[in-house]
């Protein structure tokens, strides 16, 4: 199953609403790595939000009995996979496991929580891709464990080139339910932006580095 236009502009729709994903040309928002970015994202805010929550999980249960069929586990990459992975999980009766950031420093050391032993693969849930270098440490530390993956699925996407590389080079098959360019158009139409702030949000989406250089410089 290939999730449909108006599914995806629905998610976007969702996560615009309820300020999941905020926009801000003018004034950008300051990452972790100190990077200047016009968006930021934070899909846990979907949680609060039982219409939202419950939208995201039923498209995301569809997708994965869609493209494979039975699996034995879902997956959730610390931290903002967890709760919808488990949601997910809980409806298609599986168990559920997590991957952590890196190994406990303490106790067994585990890099992955949940019982292994009777699990042959795995569909990964995340909650955004950035770069993708997040996700495939995990998807990394599962095929250590012995353990396939059939799958990555996220909410949402940046879209930057540089993770789909990723992907592909570690011979990962990845989706989201909904995608940058699918946000914008509904951001447009909603009067959330307009035609310049558009072009600046495209102009960032092509060289988020380079925008944001050029934006610091004094």
């Amino acid at each position: 199953m290939i999730l449909s236009v108006e599914s995806r502009r629905k998610v976007a729709e969702f996560l615009l609403r309820i300020k999941a994903i905020e926009l801000n040309a003018a004034d950008p928002f300051t990452w972790a790595s100190g990077r200047r970015s016009p968006i930021y994202c934070d899909n846990r805010k979907t949680l609060s939000h039982p219409t939202v929550r419950t939208f995201i999980r039923q498209r995301a249960v569809e997708e994965i009995e869609s493209r494979f069929g039975n699996v034995d586990a879902i997956a959730g990459v610390a931290t903002g996979g967890i709760a919808l992975g488990a949601l997910v999980a809980q409806e298609l009766g599986l168990p559920f496991i997590y991957v952590r950031s890196k190994a406990k420093d303490h106790g067994l050391g585990n890099a992955i929580e949940g019982d292994l032993s009777v699990l042959s693969n795995v569909v990964v849930i995340e909650d955004l891709i950035s770069t993708g270098q997040s996700s495939l440490k995990a998807v990394a530390a599962l095929r250590d464990a012995g353990i396939e993956v059939k799958g990555l699925l996220a909410i949402f996407t940046y879209g930057f080139e540089v993770a789909e590389a990723a992907f592909e080079e570690a011979n990962c098959t990845w989706w989201t339910l909904t995608d940058y360019s699918t946000m914008l158009d509904q951001a447009m139409q909603e009067g959330y932006i307009t035609v310049e702030q558009r072009s600046l949000l495209d102009s960032w989406n092509r060289d988020p580095q380079g925008w944001s250089d050029k934006f610091s410089q004094p």
